[in-house]
């Protein structure tokens, strides 16, 4: 099984920001250690971080992937916290590897259980609508793994990047076993 594994924001764009963390650095981290589990587990995988949608989705479909997950870090209000997994709304493949990841993130670490969801309509912010999940041809999801920007769940971003990636690594493994 091939799984492409996309850390969130690269190159000039830096993502979310928040108590000393950038969620570049952060995506990053925890995407090359999901990828050091998986390849452990005897996936072979394909890390990319990049800015441009379009190419992250191009270098996916040309991998031939069979999952895709994007990795990030939420920013909204300062006080919103949690954990939130995106997938594409006419995927149930995508329905069902998202919340493989969720359960194993919300049962590994101290973090509110958001859900699964297919958009943001302004909850937590602004609209948001995950280009990636809909333009790749395999099952995909964008983990939004805590909120940079609030003191609690910065501190999980800094302090427990295994814990996150040993929970997505797993939540891919539940994927195929189930």
């Amino acid at each position: 099984m091939k799984i492409f594994i996309n850390p969130g924001h690269g190159g000039i764009d830096s993502g979310a920001c928040g108590f000393g963390l950038m969620e570049r650095d952060v995506a990053w981290n925890i995407g090359s250690l999901v990828e050091k589990y998986l390849n452990a587990a005897g996936y072979d995988t394909m890390l990319f971080q990049f800015d441009g949608l379009q190419e992250i989705c191009d270098a996916a479909n040309n991998y031939g992937a069979d999952l895709f997950v994007s990795i990030h870090c939420n920013a909204a209000n300062g006080h919103a916290q949690g954990t939130v997994t995106f997938y594409f709304e006419d995927s149930t493949q995508g329905q069902r590897l998202a919340q493989c990841i969720q359960n194993q993130i919300v049962q590994s670490l101290p973090v509110v259980d958001i859900g699964l969801r297919t958009k943001l309509d302004g909850r937590y912010g602004g609209q948001f609508d995950p280009y990636v999940v809909k333009h790749t041809h395999m099952p995909a999801v964008l983990v939004e793994t805590a909120f940079i920007d609030n003191y609690d769940d910065a501190q999980l971003l800094r302090d427990r990047q295994d814990d996150f990636a040993r929970a997505i690594a797993r939540g891919v493994s539940d994927f195929y076993v189930k």
